[in-house]
């Protein structure tokens, strides 16, 4: 693999990771169990994922999240949770798929694939706490599917077409860091008033 594809994998895998961190592990363990994905000489760290104990506890974590994520301001709660979580999740897949890697490209990679994590992380928690303030659930759920078939969608794009990938993940950082500033502001609201409302139904 081209240093460009190694790219395309760090900063796809870790945006993958970060808007879905078990369903990105479940789905490259379940890829490399049944040979849906060759993994190339200098991934193949990444054949942890497909045993059966990793996948048992994806699955398990996949489907807690999955129905987590439908339910308006539980959704926001579990995304504070995982703030932590996904990048370093993130972190721990680019680590194993570089395991190979002299130790200056690994740690480069792994540290992209970590912050691409972050960034995708919070544009996913603010857009869906913002949506949580409308009445409806309907523009809630729509977001979540959306999530749970861009997931899979990115992953294939990233093996498949990883100069696409690393065109699409660009500008997606470039906006994040436009709006970085009012996206961490939006989160700060949004952790306000979640302590509000459990305070107030703890009283």
């Amino acid at each position: 693999m081209d240093a460009l594809q190694l790219l395309a994998l760090a900063l796809g895998g870790g945006v993958a990771a970060g808007l879905r961190l078990y369903a990105t592990v479940l789905g490259l363990g379940l890829a490399i169990r049944f040979g849906w994905l060759t993994l190339p000489d200098p991934l193949r760290g990444l054949e942890t994922l497909a045993h059966p104990a990793v996948l048992a506890v994806a699955a398990v974590a996949y489907v807690a999240e999955f129905i987590s994520d439908k339910i308006p301001w539980f959704d926001s709660l579990w995304d504070a949770v995982h703030t932590f979580i996904r990048p370093v999740g993130a972190a721990v897949l680019g680590a194993a798929a570089f395991a190979q890697l002299d130790p200056a490209a690994r740690l480069s990679l792994t540290l992209l694939a970590g912050g691409a994590a972050v960034s995708a992380h919070a544009s996913k928690a603010a857009l869906r706490f913002a949506v949580n303030h409308s009445p409806e659930p309907f523009s809630n759920w729509v977001l979540s599917l959306a999530g749970d078939f861009a997931v899979p969608a990115l992953l294939w794009l990233t093996f498949t077409h990883p100069l696409l990938v690393l065109a699409i993940v660009t500008v997606f950082l470039c906006v994040f860091t436009w709006l970085a500033v009012k996206i961490f502001r939006l989160l700060a609201r949004g952790v306000r008033e979640l302590r509000a409302r459990w305070s107030r139904s703890a009283a």
